[in-house]
């Protein structure tokens, strides 16, 4: 496992998600409401959509172009089709943002 630095939590608006590169890859880091962070492949397996640009509840982001829902803490997809890999994503006492790939 690795991890990089991303950048700074303020850079995530609460409630949404923004698309990092990461180790080579396409990571969604979402800042959900309750000031937490999730970390997910930022592209649908279904159609290629962004999900950093997806919908977020505190549970699920919903992909932007075909509604197919991923569970934020494990990646898979609610009616059991291909899952998305899960990261971890964790905020320090600075205010910076790493994510952990494998």
């Amino acid at each position: 496992m690795s991890g990089a630095n991303i950048g700074r939590v303020d850079d995530i608006p609460v409630g949404e998600g923004r698309a990092f590169a990461v180790d080579g890859e396409q990571v969604a880091v979402y800042r959900l409401r309750d000031g937490t962070l999730r970390a997910l492949g930022a592209v649908c397996p279904h159609r290629g959509g962004p999900l950093a640009d997806g919908l977020t509840d505190e549970r699920v982001v919903v992909c932007p172009l075909h509604g197919r829902a991923y569970d934020l803490e494990s990646g898979v997809a609610a009616d059991g089709a291909d899952a998305v890999c899960a990261y971890r994503a964790t905020v320090d006492s600075d205010g910076a943002v790493t994510v952990t790939t494998r």
